[in-house]
């Protein structure tokens, strides 16, 4: 009779006691973290720690996992080859937005304009890739260093004649331009992975590595709401985000949130490598070290085939 009673208030004890707590960076200004956002309203079976930032704070230590685009993987597991990628929460594709008045009607007329775009981002790396489509070099242009949130302003006022960005702040820059703007998007070019990221030490605990699978699980969920029914979450990402709901409603079909590892993504890092290569001054790494940034087992822990 006493073991009875012990394991049934052991089991009480299991059932009773609070989840586990997972803390995770992530960006604050952008409409791909609207998954993460719903996931930490619905997760049952984890607290989910929200805090601004990305793969900076999860270096220092002081979050388990941060998302970021996968330029900034790149960029940092250089000097930190413990980083990984576990799952890419969204997708984004880009656009540069130009002035006509600057005698620029395609994308081999921004030779000899200046262009602002946040410097060694994925912004200004999708910059590098469509100068290329359009025959123009780099050093042809001249590259203003700027903020996402200033572009609009930037453009509007004359101070550069193109800009490339992330959204909402291209939607922000044709706003701003109205019929004297141009926009490209050319297909197939390139498009942000949105990644979570954590680190071998959280991927060997199995504390905080149960508390990473359960989020993710919860993001998964999530982004099946976020793909089927938008319009119920964009009241809560406007207001995490700051950016009104009919801006995301016209931004929308430029991102797809399937909250998985795309197929190609080894592909996508070993190309992006040659230029995050140039930008650090340092020779390419090889197709083997890039793809051990990626980890997919803590998607298949969660349930995603």
């Amino acid at each position: 009779m006493g073991r009875i009673l012990a394991a049934a208030v052991l089991s009480a004890a299991v059932l009773q006691s609070p989840p586990s707590t997972i803390r995770i960076a992530v960006n604050m200004a952008t409409i791909e973290s609207a998954p993460v956002f719903l996931a930490e309203q619905q997760a049952s079976d984890v607290r989910m720690e929200l805090r601004a930032g990305g793969i900076p704070i999860l270096l220092e230590g002081t979050v388990d996992a941060a998302t970021n685009s996968e330029t900034q993987a790149l960029l940092r597991s250089v000097d930190r080859p413990d980083l990984r990628i576990v799952m890419t929460v969204a997708e984004c594709a880009y656009r540069i937005v130009a002035r006509r008045s600057s005698g620029i009607d395609a994308l081999a007329d921004l030779r000899g304009k200046k262009i602002g775009t946040p410097a060694n981002t994925s912004a200004h790396y999708y910059l590098v890739k469509a100068l290329r489509r359009g025959g123009v070099a780099t050093s042809d242009v001249t590259v203003v260093p700027m903020a996402v949130p200033e572009m609009a302003s930037a453009l509007a006022k004359g101070d550069v004649d193109a800009v490339s960005g992330w959204e909402p702040g291209a939607h922000d820059a044709i706003a701003a331009l109205g019929p004297r703007g141009v926009t490209f998007q050319p297909p197939g070019l390139y498009r942000e992975l949105f990644d979570l990221n954590t680190t071998t030490a959280v991927l060997n605990d199995p504390v905080r590595r149960r508390a990473l699978v359960n989020s993710v699980r919860a993001m998964l969920a999530a982004s099946t709401q976020v793909r089927t029914r938008p319009a119920t979450v964009w009241p809560l990402l406007s207001s995490r985000i700051n950016v009104p709901q009919p801006t995301i409603s016209d931004t929308w079909t430029h991102f797809r949130f399937s909250a998985w590892l795309p197929e190609d993504i080894v592909d996508v890092l070993v190309e992006e490598e040659q230029w995050v290569a140039e930008v650090q001054k340092r020779s390419p790494r090889s197709r083997a070290q890039v793809a051990a940034l990626v980890d997919d087992s803590v998607l298949k822990e969660a349930g995603r085939p």
